[in-house]
């Protein structure tokens, strides 16, 4: 590989001189890994948080059909940001990794500068072929109303790109700082101005508020692109200082040419892409099959409609905010371990995709049960005017656990540069989404919730070849009672703890909102105490969750030691 990106060989012998004792380098590289990790989970969880909070006046304003026509748009958005920006982010990241494994600071900002040109061309092209086409797109799904929402999201394509390049830039020197920063204060902007545009155009119909909330989406992200070149400039001289060390040091040292940078990044990000595409364009089909399917079966388009909203501004929604730790993992463990890929250090490549896994289930299997057992009750709270639609949480909260393991093993392959395999995958699942719901949404007995089964079908379909080719590429023993049978048997009995909490307090004083909070917080303490009665969670992955530390201590001073 060091040839193959153009590594003198010195270079390399130097790189490896300056490595640690292999064991502290294994602990160090771990640990650096998952604390990136943490910072874009915490970051992913207070934006999903957000975005989710912002969702539930606006559902409660627009309607489950109104929703219908946001969600109709956004998944149409979807498809051009995959395109456009999608693989962007782990592409520069891994690339950028693999040059500074070796010092070459000015290869890696060769590659910013590169990805700049491609991604805002690409994006700018897509911001008008959106907004020109708006029409032609609305009726594609045949629906004219989100002509004016797809127009209102069109900027964003564009914005999206650029941004996606500086924050790929950052996250492969290892710091996922900026990454973090720019998502919060993105959704913060985005919250506020959805729910205030979304209430100001609700009297001139549910076409022009769905518009108004898609605005919100182009201002957020405009803030986020702010910020990102605020720390960009900010962060430019150091990087300029690294540059003039290396220039010194290597003062004959070709730099790689731009065509071989740009032809390195297109085939490295085209994969990703065209992974993450497969599922877009799914989702796409998706909104017209089930629609078409729901009429085909005798209901009316504003039940469809309706039906549409309560799958995508619920079950989605609810269902993906857990899965947001995931996220963060994936794009934290692509330029972690192509640098590991890179220097050859297998047995540490290994370590981290064991952590990556188990973090995720341990995060993701509870968000999972608990979703399912509770899921009336947390429709109820959340959404007191329209509560219906709990029967796709039950059916499809196991959605989460497969959909993490996607997420987070398309993440190691992608860091291994196996990149066809995410996509063969992806579009195994996208058969079974597309079958499934041909075959499930036209009972109607099961209507809707034949769409959540096929998502379910889906994810699995992914989940199970990406694992396995994990397996077959690095040689990964999985321990499948410590990654998944503790944290599932430990979610049984937290679901058990939670129905019968709920069941029991309601009895007494029928007030949902309280029992709701008194049986989640049964549930944590719960799941936590079986965790560690088991030595389910280590000492390391406890300090990572919020308040870890402390809970540490606590357990320390009660004569509770963690691995």
């Amino acid at each position: 590989m060091c040839q193959a990106l153009h590594k003198l060989p010195i270079r390399t012998i130097i790189a490896r001189m300056m490595k640690n004792n292999p064991t502290e380098a294994n602990t160090s590289s771990n640990n650096n890994f998952m604390m990136q990790a943490t910072i874009l989970a915490s970051a992913g969880l207070i934006a999903r948080f957000l975005g989710f909070l912002y969702r539930i006046p606006m559902q409660n304003i627009l309607g489950d059909d109104g929703t219908g026509v946001y969600s109709q748009s956004y998944s149409l958005y979807m498809l051009f940001f995959v395109i456009s920006s999608a693989g962007m982010p782990a592409a520069i990241s891994k690339m950028v990794s693999e040059r500074t494994a070796h010092k070459q600071y000015r290869n890696a900002h060769r590659i910013l500068t590169t990805a700049l040109v491609i991604a805002g061309a690409i994006g700018f092209v897509g911001m008008l072929v959106m907004y020109f086409g708006a029409y032609l797109l609305a009726d594609f799904l045949s629906s004219q109303h989100i002509a004016l929402s797809l127009r209102a999201l069109a900027p964003t394509v564009f914005v999206t790109a650029v941004m996606s390049v500086l924050r790929g830039y950052f996250q492969g020197f290892n710091n996922s700082v900026p990454t973090a920063m720019s998502q919060v204060l993105e959704q913060i902007l985005n919250a506020g101005f959805s729910v205030f545009l979304v209430w100001w155009f609700i009297d001139s119909g549910i076409a022009a508020a769905a518009a108004g909330g898609t605005a919100a989406t182009s201002i957020g992200a405009v803030g986020g692109l702010v910020l990102m070149i605020a720390v960009y400039v900010m962060y430019r001289p150091r990087q300029n200082r690294r540059i003039a060390r290396e220039r010194q040091a290597y003062p004959n040292e070709p730099l790689e040419p731009i065509g071989k940078i740009a032809k390195e990044l297109v085939s490295t990000a085209f994969p990703i892409v065209a992974g993450v595409a497969v599922f877009s364009m799914t989702n796409v089909i998706d909104m017209r099959m089930v629609t078409q399917i729901l009429q085909d079966t005798g209901f009316s388009y504003n039940e469809a409609l309706r039906m549409l909203g309560q799958l995508n501004g619920k079950f989605v929604v609810l269902t993906t905010l857990p899965v947001s730790v995931a996220t963060a993992i994936a794009v934290a463990i692509v330029p972690s371990i192509a640098q590991s890929q890179t220097l050859g250090e297998r047995k540490i490549i290994r370590t981290k995709i064991n952590t990556a896994l188990r973090f995720a289930m341990i995060i993701c299997v509870p968000a999972a049960v608990g979703l399912s057992v509770m899921a009336d009750q947390i429709l109820l709270f959340l959404f007191p005017n329209n509560p219906d639609g709990g029967i796709l949480l039950r059916v499809g909260g196991v959605s989460i656990i497969f959909l993490a393991i996607s997420q987070v093993s398309t993440g190691i392959l992608q860091g291994m540069n196996v990149l066809k395999v995410p996509i063969i995958a992806a579009s195994f699942g996208a058969f079974m989404k597309i079958t499934f719901n041909q075959l499930l949404i036209s009972n109607p007995e099961l209507n809707v919730v034949g769409a959540v089964i096929a998502t379910v079908l889906c994810y699995a379909t992914a989940a199970t070849i990406n694992l396995y080719f994990v397996k077959l590429k690095t040689g990964i023993r999985i321990n499948v009672w410590r990654m998944f049978g503790k944290p599932l048997f430990a979610a049984g009995i937290m679901g058990v703890v939670c129905y019968v909490t709920f069941a029991t307090f309601y009895m007494l004083y029928p007030s949902n909102t309280i029992g709701l909070f008194l049986a989640v917080g049964m549930g944590v303490v719960s799941y936590g105490g079986v965790m560690i009665f088991l030595g389910g969670i280590t000492r390391t992955e406890l300090a990572m969750m919020p308040g870890g530390r402390k809970l540490e201590t606590l357990l320390t001073r009660m004569g509770i030691e963690l691995e």
